[in-house]
C-alpha cells in the first residue's frame, strides 16, 4: 500500500505503469479541484504541462512544475483523477485551509515489520486498524514486500 505526497507525481506515475492505482491508500496533494468541473480540470492540465513538450507552463495554479509536460492523452490523466476522487482516495487539505509545502518524496510505502509490531503495542493497534480500512477500499496488502 502507497500514501502518495505529490498529485502530479503520483498520477504521472500511475497513467505511466510504475505504480497500480490499486495499491493507493491515499494521495495527499497540494492540489484544491474537482476533476469533474471542466474550468478546473483544464487548468489542472494546463498547469502541469499536460499536452505539451514545453519545461515551463502556467495555469490554474499560476506556475507548476511541468510534472506532465511531453504527455498528451489527457483522457488517461483526467480518468485516473476522477477513479482517485470517487474513490475517496483524493484528499485536499487546502479544501480545509492547510497549506501543505510541497514535500520531495512522492510515495510513502505502509509495510510495517512484523518485530516493530511486536515491539509496540500501539504499532500493532493502529496497522490492526489500516488493514480495516484498507480492507474497505478493497486493497490487498503484499505480504512479501521486504
Amino acid at each position: 500500500m502507497k500514501i502518495g505526497l505529490s498529485y502530479s507525481r503520483c498520477v504521472r506515475d500511475i497513467v505511466d505503469g510504475v505504480v497500480d492505482i490499486n495499491d493507493v491508500l491515499i494521495l495527499i496533494t497540494r492540489t484544491d479541484f474537482d476533476p469533474h468541473d471542466d474550468e478546473q480540470w483544464r487548468g489542472i492540465w494546463i498547469g502541469y504541462g499536460g499536452g505539451t513538450d514545453n519545461a515551463y507552463s502556467s495555469g490554474f495554479f499560476s506556475q507548476s512544475n511541468p510534472e506532465w509536460a511531453g504527455y498528451h492523452d489527457e483522457d488517461r490523466f483526467r480518468s485516473v483523477s476522477i477513479e482517485l476522487w470517487e474513490s475517496g482516495k483524493l484528499h485536499q487539505p487546502r479544501k480545509f485551509g492547510v497549506k501543505p509545502a510541497r514535500r520531495p518524496e512522492i510515495w510513502l510505502e505502509t509495510v510495517l515489520p512484523d518485530s516493530e509490531m511486536m515491539n509496540r503495542p500501539a504499532v500493532k493497534d493502529a496497522w490492526d486498524q489500516f488493514q480495516t480500512i484498507a480492507g474497505l477500499n478493497n486493497t490487498k496488502l503484499d505480504r512479501e514486500y521486504r
